[in-house]
């Protein structure tokens, strides 16, 4: 650099004024448009989720009607050889009869597990009152206090929740003799 760079006048860029204000109208009219665009979209956002609302409750209702339907579909084949047996008790013998039974309780229990239901039989094991319901108390000095001595009727589970709770017999101890 030299000395007459140094002292050069500075070029002064062009007119720099600076814009003039916006009008009053002008500012207005920005404000309406932005007023107007953020109610569009408010609108559009109320109609999608109306929508939604809408669709959701269609599909609840279905799922109401129609949610059992595999179940319903899995229990027709039982329905048929109930219909059977009922038909054949007149000419078949009772062995005969009992084997529909067994086939018509095989294909009950199928359905059961292809729809998540587990049944309950504790019979042995310890008293749950998650899963049990003890209908009585039976002494028994071979058994520990609070197992199962006999299951009155089974219990059923839906996908691991409790339906129904096993009605059960439930052991107790019985109190020392005082006659020693």
């Amino acid at each position: 650099m030299t000395d007459n760079d140094l002292h050069a006048p500075v070029e002064q860029p062009g007119n720099l004024e600076p814009a003039p204000a916006p009008t009053p109208e002008q500012l207005l009219a920005e404000a309406e448009t932005r007023a107007t665009e953020q109610r569009v979209a408010y609108l559009r956002a109320a109609a999608e989720l109306e929508n939604y609302r809408k669709r959701s409750a269609r599909e609840i209702e279905a799922v109401r009607q129609f949610g059992i339907e595999r179940f319903a579909a899995e229990l027709l084949p039982v329905a048929d050889s109930l219909g059977l047996g009922l038909d054949a008790t007149a000419q078949a013998d009772p062995a005969t009869l009992a084997e529909g039974h067994r086939a018509t309780l095989r294909l009950l229990q199928k359905a059961f597990e292809q729809a998540g239901i587990a049944a309950i039989d504790p019979a042995g094991q310890p008293f749950d009152p998650q899963l049990h319901e003890a209908m009585a108390i039976r002494l028994s000095a071979e058994l520990p206090a609070d197992t199962v001595v006999q299951v009155v009727q089974k219990g059923y589970l839906l996908n691991g929740r409790l339906l129904r709770p096993a009605r059960v017999i439930v052991s107790a101890v019985p109190a020392p003799s005082l006659d020693g």
